[in-house]
């Protein structure tokens, strides 16, 4: 009953509107709860899917070990396409830095572009070798004229005709452009993220780049999704429940008034739970590894 009046009581409600306040504005500007996560879970600095050479691993034996593995493999198999030491490199949608760090380690000079102001701190604490642009890619101007440009799992947020303007801007004459992403096979696919890949298709040949590397990845990239799915369903879900089901039998009164709140994390559970199912993304999306060439 303590519990029901606490919750009622309306000098607590302002307290808590006031809490909430300052919340959004510390987490919005001082604290990315996302990248505090991935961080502290994965310890070499990367976002990105990976990259299996096992495409048969079962999913209960993979370890976070073997994450990072595939995480490296994954970045040394664009690293193979970056250039000689000395060339330079932007890598667009840089996340925290991991792979730009390994691209610098080759004696190459690579710029890290983001967005997110989190992810430029972190960068530049961690990394303080690098250079940062805080900014999007469609709204970045410079004088350089890069040797490679790197999109890894940052194209598909990113209008397609103005990754293309801006890439035959940035891009030095037979420079390269790796794109590395998830693209979706038609338009009956039931979770719409990312650009659809004919579009790709007809966009590389409107603006005359040269294809030099084509492969799908999606079975290399598969193992992470089954690990994260497997982990949710086997985990996440049944904790959950246990959680729910224990407040409905301890508090019965806060079960009901909490109703609400309860309903909204069950459909961001099920929105989430959707996106990392592996059966679905083979259905509807291919992970696609592309080299380009600026003529």
């Amino acid at each position: 009953m303590r519990g029901i009046l606490h919750f009622l009581n309306p000098v607590e409600w302002i307290r808590a509107c006031r809490y909430a306040s300052g919340a959004r504005k510390y987490d919005k500007s001082s604290y990315d709860l996302e990248l505090f996560l991935y961080a502290k879970i994965l310890t070499n600095n990367m976002l990105h899917f990976g990259y299996f050479d096992d495409i048969e691993v079962a999913p209960e034996t993979i370890s976070l070990k073997q994450i990072e593995e595939a995480q490296v493999r994954y970045a040394e198999k664009i690293i193979g396409y970056t250039g000689e030491p000395g060339s330079s490199a932007l890598d667009v949608g840089c996340g925290l830095g991991g792979l730009a760090a390994m691209i610098s380690e080759r004696n190459q000079i690579v710029e890290c572009l983001t967005p997110n102001r989190n992810q430029i701190a972190f960068i530049n604490k961690t990394y303080p070798g690098l250079i940062t642009h805080k900014t999007k890619f469609e709204e970045f101007d410079s004088e350089v004229r890069y040797d490679t440009i790197i999109n890894s799992e940052s194209l598909q947020y990113i209008n397609l005709d103005k990754a293309f303007e801006k890439v035959d801007k940035l891009l030095a004459s037979g420079g390269r452009w790796i794109i590395v992403d998830f693209f979706r096979v038609d338009t009956s696919g039931i979770n719409k993220s990312s650009h659809l890949l004919d579009d790709l298709h007809r966009k590389i040949a409107g603006y005359g780049f040269k294809l030099v590397v084509e492969e799908d990845i999606t079975l290399n990239v598969l193992p992470t999704l089954k690990f994260a799915h497997m982990y949710v369903e086997r985990l996440l879900l049944p904790v959950k429940h246990y959680a729910f089901e224990k407040l409905r039998y301890k508090r019965p009164k806060l079960y009901y008034m909490t109703r609400r709140f309860r309903e909204r994390i069950e459909m961001k559970i099920m929105k989430e739970t959707a996106s990392l199912d592996p059966e679905m993304f083979s259905r509807e999306k291919r992970y696609m590894f592309f080299v380009l060439e600026k003529g």
